[in-house]
């Protein structure tokens, strides 16, 4: 499985914003609405499989929840689905702790 910090994910995110990744943040919505990287997703983890089609397959997608767990997951998943999948160690967990920019809803 391929991995990033979120160090990665920021430089990823800042060097073409929009243009060469899709975050997909698999956390519960209330989760989500609580703070998030700016420019996320929110597909619950739950309904991945079946959203999946929402995602554009010609895209690198990196994937976060809160810690790490649930996205290595779904990023198996996605992977076998044929996406060029990412997991976003440390999740938003460490995206916060590092005193990066968060989004609320």
């Amino acid at each position: 499985m391929r991995q990033i910090d979120i160090d990665q994910l920021a430089s990823t995110l800042a060097t073409a914003p929009g243009a060469g990744a899709t975050l997909v943040d698999v956390r519960e919505v209330s989760e989500f609405a609580d703070g998030h990287v700016p420019g996320a997703v929110n597909i619950p983890m739950g309904r991945l499989p079946m959203r999946s089609s929402e995602i554009d397959r010609t895209r690198p997608v990196y994937v976060i929840c809160r810690s790490g767990n649930r996205s290595s997951a779904m990023v198996d998943l996605l992977t076998a689905q044929g996406f060029e999948a990412v997991n976003v160690a440390g999740g938003t967990q460490a995206w916060i702790a590092a005193g990066r920019p968060v989004e609320k809803n």
